[in-house]
């Protein structure tokens, strides 16, 4: 008998990313959907939207995702991609100090205009340009396993061939993890630092943000009405990513991201 096997109504949640130009917004996106990478990505125009689910023990949460262009002539854009969205994550590049101010920037106008519940993550991408081990989340290490993520958040061995430009890569960090951790505590955010390249803490950022969403502020969009708590150890599942580039006068054409 199917007693407790009925199928899971997947919770759509809609996510916005948000940061400057060239800090990586796309290739993690591209990363958690499709486990891919590429290094020729252009730049987004608009807004381009994917979706991908993220299967925790006892709820599905099927993120709907706008991954934001971060030109400066598409900032008034922004509040038409992040109005009720669920969940930011704010996007910095470790190598580059000016991009943290301006996710801080980003920060501070989602808690002033975004949904009051919204769950903010900030993230330093380009873990794999520096030499020092992936920084894990200010909150509970994520217990998620990743169907095809296997080494690739393993952290290189300390010595390799690329041993003499390890002092290059230090230098190449100009935003420390005690400073965006701290500040990320202060204005109680989550906090990851990741890599696009290499995968690593991506699987983890999303099941984190899966986690810590408040499923009752959801509830009246599931038809099921089903407001199911908060479960743990979540599981990334390889879901399609719809790849749709918005210019800046069209609409999206998928229902359930309003």
């Amino acid at each position: 008998m199917a007693s407790e096997e009925a199928p899971v109504k997947a919770v759509q949640v809609k996510l916005v990313l948000l940061g400057e130009a060239a800090v990586g917004k796309s290739s993690l996106v591209l990363r958690f959907c499709s486990n891919d990478f590429n290094e020729n990505t252009s730049p987004t125009i608009g807004a381009a939207f994917l979706t991908q689910k993220c299967r925790l023990e006892n709820r599905i949460v099927k993120f709907e995702i706008w991954d934001t262009a971060g030109q400066e002539r598409f900032h008034s854009l922004a509040p038409m991609y992040y109005r009720n969205a669920a969940a930011a994550v704010v996007v910095y590049d470790i190598t580059k100090a000016a991009s943290l101010e301006k996710a801080k920037a980003w920060v501070k106008e989602l808690q002033r205009q975004a949904n009051p519940n919204i769950v903010i993550a900030l993230v330093g991408n380009k873990l794999d340009l520096v030499s020092d081990g992936p920084a894990k989340s200010v909150d509970e290490p994520a217990e998620a396993t990743t169907d095809a993520e296997g080494d690739d958040s393993t952290p290189p061995p300390p010595s390799t061939t690329a041993q003499p430009s390890s002092s290059d890569s230090d230098d190449l960090r100009q935003v420390s993890t005690a400073e965006a951790e701290t500040y990320a505590k202060e204005s109680s955010l989550l906090f990851f630092e990741a890599s696009a390249k290499t995968g690593a803490n991506v699987s983890e950022l999303f099941t984190e943000i899966a986690k810590t969403i408040p499923m009752e502020s959801l509830a009246p969009k599931p038809a099921q009405g089903a407001a199911a708590a908060g479960g743990r150890g979540g599981r990334q599942e390889q879901g399609r990513g719809e790849n749709v580039q918005l210019g800046e006068g069209q609409q999206a054409k998928k229902g359930g991201c309003c």
